[in-house]
């Protein structure tokens, strides 16, 4: 399947989407610093070429600090904290950021950073949610990003997830991204009377795989108003046998048809091919009639990639 048949998303709403910048930061030849592979950055052009100029040491800014961690990083106030662009992200209107490793055993194969911006409509929500100890232990919120759904926040901040239990709950169970529909009628969501009235649409578990001894989840919990994305997919499969899309949901949060015959593609074909060849994330405009977008997130097991998680704008 070629891309511009793989990425055409289905909705070409207007409407302006929660994570205002992607990145994707992989190691140098040397593998001493952060260097830029990707970036989608819309109209903040200025914020862009600051960040193409820049490279992290280990530990070094947010993207270095993920890296040094080897855990998900959230950063609530860029201003007057470690966050090295801090002046161009002001003028570009973002206050907060998230840095998300990727590791391949003790590998580390790069890592994809969100940025946002606070107005009176950002409504949406990025979490991190971590395993005090072992698999006795439930999920708490590690820390996250809510835009301006303050309620909800405040309910995330006071639920506990038992291994299997809920989005971050079975992501964590599973070792595979999940994907929950329509969350505010979602049995399956356990905050869904909450996401309902933050008109919460769809939800998208990730998890981390990484060296490091606490389990965590990420998840990205998609709005009507701002979505996290345009559509999100579930790609399952392995490097010998190609990979078959699972499930998919658009911005609505309504499934994706399910036709007889489900879209696959075959490794190191196209984008999503690329990133399962390589288990490096991906954050690129597609030069395709559509002009779409794309961020592909491999989701590793035993060192080797099992998924893709895939979101489009």
């Amino acid at each position: 399947m070629s891309d511009a048949q793989t990425l055409s998303p289905s909705s070409q709403s207007a409407a302006p989407t929660f994570i205002r910048v992607t990145e994707v930061w992989v190691p140098n030849e040397d593998g001493t610093r952060l260097v830029l592979k990707d970036g989608l950055y819309g109209a903040l052009d200025g914020f862009a070429e600051t960040s193409r100029a820049e490279s992290f040491a280990f530990g070094e800014g947010l993207p270095g600090k993920a890296w040094a961690e080897k855990r998900p990083v959230v950063l609530n106030g860029l201003s007057g904290t470690y966050f090295k662009r801090a002046a161009a992200a002001e003028a570009a209107g973002l206050t907060a950021g998230i840095a998300l490793p990727v590791f391949a055993g003790n590998e580390l194969r790069g890592v994809m950073t969100f940025f946002f911006g606070d107005d009176a409509e950002h409504v949406g929500a990025v979490e991190v949610w971590a395993s005090p100890g072992d698999h006795t232990d439930p999920l708490k919120l590690d820390d996250g990003y809510f835009g301006t759904a303050e309620h909800f926040g405040w309910i995330s901040r006071h639920t506990e997830f038992p291994h299997g239990q809920g989005l971050p709950g079975q992501t964590w169970a599973s070792g595979r991204a999940v994907l929950f529909e329509d969350l505010g009628a979602s049995h399956k969501f356990l905050r869904a009377e909450s996401a309902a009235k933050a008109g919460m649409t769809a939800g998208l578990g990730l998890p981390v795989a990484a060296p490091n001894t606490q389990p965590h989840v990420v998840t990205l919990l998609s709005a009507l108003d701002t979505p996290i994305a345009r559509r999100f997919e579930i790609w399952e499969g392995s490097a010998e046998t190609g990979f078959t899309r699972i499930s998919g949901a658009d911005e609505h949060g309504k499934p994706l048809p399910a036709p007889a015959d489900p879209p696959r593609f075959e490794t190191g074909a196209g984008v999503l091919g690329t990133v399962a060849a390589t288990a490096i994330p991906a954050a690129v405009e597609m030069a395709s009639t559509a002009g779409n977008s794309i961020v592909a997130l491999p989701i590793l097991a035993d060192g080797k990639v099992v998924q893709i998680a895939a979101w489009y704008f």
